[in-house]
């Protein structure tokens, strides 16, 4: 059986850090850490300093550091993630 995919791009004012397709994301929000699966329902949410975490489209998980807030985007399968400044770990 094969895992459905969605695309995520994660950005800083600089650069793009990471643009793929992956099975999941785990993020630092306000009230705690949520996850996104693919056909998750449409959501804006800030973020604060912590880790994220997705893992890719061979399930394997990248993590990426990230020191300063930003806010991610949901919507039909697209995630877009801005932060100040991130790095991958």
């Amino acid at each position: 059986m094969s895992e459905r995919l969605f695309k995520i791009s994660i950005s800083t004012p600089e650069k793009t850090i990471f643009e793929g397709e992956i099975s999941s994301l785990v993020a630092p929000g306000e009230e705690g850490y949520f996850g996104v699966l693919v056909d998750h329902a449409p959501l804006i949410a800030n973020l604060v300093p912590g880790k994220i975490t997705i893992k890719d489209a061979s399930a394997q998980p990248i993590t990426f550091k990230c020191d300063s807030t930003g806010i991610v985007e949901v919507l039909k399968n697209n995630v877009s993630v801005l932060v100040d400044a991130a790095e991958r770990t």
